[in-house]
């Protein structure tokens, strides 16, 4: 699980991104292809090619942190490219269903009401 704070906005980028690069190399990409400040404290997730790596990268004001998770099983469910170097906007909540592996768009509630009474 990971905590959002309040205000901050979480851009996935569309695509696949090699795996390989780090925060200097994700901070680029951020810039040069998404077209966004990778200081504004934002996140920025990113997923490999295989769909079961995400990398996460954000600036908590005095540094850049990465949030790196790897399934086991499964893969992490992406939209479609639209455009290159594009993103689409997800809320905090729809971030942690993504993390945990869970198809973010139209996730399926698992409980049923108890009979009243």
């Amino acid at each position: 699980m990971m905590i959002v704070p309040a205000g901050v906005k979480v851009h996935l980028a569309l695509g696949y991104t090699d795996m390989r690069k780090g925060m200097d190399g994700l901070a680029m990409l951020v810039q040069d292809m998404l077209k966004k400040a990778p200081f504004c404290g934002h996140l920025f997730a990113f997923r490999g090619k295989k769909a079961q790596v995400v990398k996460i990268l954000f600036w908590d004001g005095n540094g850049l942190c990465l949030f790196t998770k790897r399934l086991d099983q499964g893969g992490f469910v992406w939209p479609r490219m639209i455009e290159p170097g594009g993103t689409i906007t997800l809320s905090p909540a729809q971030l942690s269903v993504l993390i945990e592996g869970i198809d973010w768009r139209v996730p399926e509630r698992v409980w049923r009401h108890a009979i009243a009474g």
